[in-house]
């Protein structure tokens, strides 16, 4: 099982949306790297922490867990979706998702603040200056240690 970090802003879908509907498709992302990620790495059942971007301030919020296979994000077909790919085809799709499921919401969220002061955390690619990327991966240790301080509160 690997463990993974992804990104959203709270007020476009937070972890409560998550909560709500219990599984979602992660739609809309158009970076290589992040598309990569879930394309060629993610496997279902690897665990997720999920990180609201956008909070004041920004933090952990809980834990999601890989849902589904990758498959062609229909939001690149989509003539009206702001992620329309007009490259993009049903024949050759350019963008793949998969599906995240909702496992935990913590206590609080996991500020980034304390996260960046906790030696513990060091070399975490979220921790590393210029990083931004929505999908990334998260170190076993790292993964363990960010959980157990999340629900802690």
């Amino acid at each position: 099982m690997k463990h993974w970090l992804i990104k959203s802003e709270a007020d476009v879908y937070s972890i409560d949306d998550l909560q709500r509907d219990g599984r979602t498709p992660w739609e809309g992302v158009r970076n290589y790297q992040a598309r990569n990620t879930m394309r060629d790495l993610m496997q279902v059942g690897d665990l997720v922490l999920y990180y609201h971007s956008n909070g004041d301030p920004p933090g952990v919020a809980g834990v999601a867990r890989v849902a589904s296979a990758p498959y062609a994000d229909p939001t690149q077909f989509d003539p009206g979706s702001h992620t329309h790919d007009p490259k993009s085809t049903q024949q050759a799709p350019r963008w793949q998702l998969v599906d995240f499921a909702f496992v935990e919401r913590f206590p609080a969220e996991l500020p980034l603040a304390v996260l960046k002061a906790d030696p513990a955390l060091e070399g975490m690619e979220l921790l590393r200056k210029g990083s931004r990327l929505s999908v990334q991966p998260v170190s076993e240790a790292h993964f363990a240690h960010v959980v157990a301080r999340g629900r802690a509160g």
